[in-house]
């Protein structure tokens, strides 16, 4: 490998801990107004046990949460998990990402080839897993919404394709321009046959937005520190600084039969 290759995947890596690294002091600091706040409302528990009921089974927008309808094809418990590659592969890597989230497209820029190359071959299954952690960290709702045009193109039969447009096209952290459901559904024209009558319905009705929800909650629920959480074999390959595409090819591969 020459240097240059080893500079770049090296700096690529040190822009996923970065992004990680500030994605966990955000979310340090939102736990901390969490509690602060709470502390405060002892005083007047009557009255907060008022306004959680008032709105309980409402998003962030106050719209009222619906029926959980998991995207066809939905698999794992509580059909949370979005499945891309062949059910024989002998390998399974799961995904834990949030389409606001910069260390996520870091992680997608470094590795998606080689993801690409191992599901087209059959020796590698990827389980996507939806959060929505950016838009409490930062506020709006372009994660969630995100998440549910990405689960209107599995029911498309084209997540994996609309997958990879929202992470090239992904606007800054700061800025909540998939909270648009319109931006979200002209982003569909660049997947052969997405932007369809029904998934801009999808979209626009936001028909996952409670299976959404119910991911984060099982994102939240499973004490991860972070997105991107990248798993295989019960690890989290992101925490190693060591990992590196060829890397994750050769562990594939060895599962394969073919290391």
């Amino acid at each position: 490998m020459s240097e240059k290759n080893r500079e770049g995947k090296r700096t690529a890596r040190e822009r996923l801990a970065v992004e990680r690294e500030k994605q966990r002091r955000a979310e340090k600091r939102r736990r901390g107004l969490i509690v602060g706040v709470t502390v405060v409302g002892v005083l007047g528990l009557a009255a907060v046990v008022g306004v959680v009921a008032a709105n309980a089974g409402r998003d962030d927008g106050g719209e009222k949460a619906g029926p959980v309808v998991a995207p066809s094809g939905a698999q794992g418990k509580d059909g949370l998990a979005i499945p891309v590659g062949e059910e024989s592969a002998r390998s399974t890597l799961t995904v834990w990402e949030d389409f606001r989230c910069p260390a996520c497209k870091s992680f997608e820029v470094t590795y998606r080839p080689t993801i690409h190359e191992l599901t087209d071959a059959g020796k590698l299954k990827v389980e996507y897993h939806l959060a929505t952690i950016i838009d409490g960290n930062m506020r709006g709702s372009g994660s969630r919404e995100a998440a549910n045009a990405a689960a209107c193109a599995q029911d498309a039969g084209h997540f994996a394709a609309y997958h990879d447009v929202l992470y090239d096209e992904q606007p800054l952290e700061t800025d909540d321009a998939f909270a648009d459901t319109g931006r979200l559904i002209e982003l569909a024209g660049k997947v052969k046959g997405l932007d369809t009558p029904a998934f801009r319905a999808c979209v626009r009705d936001g028909k996952h937005h409670s299976w959404v929800d119910k991911s984060n909650e099982a994102f939240r629920a499973g004490g991860f520190t972070g997105t991107p959480t990248v798993l295989f074999g019960g690890k989290n390959i992101v925490q190693d600084r060591t990992m590196t595409p060829a890397k994750l090819k050769q562990m594939v591969e060895r599962q394969s039969g073919q290391g």
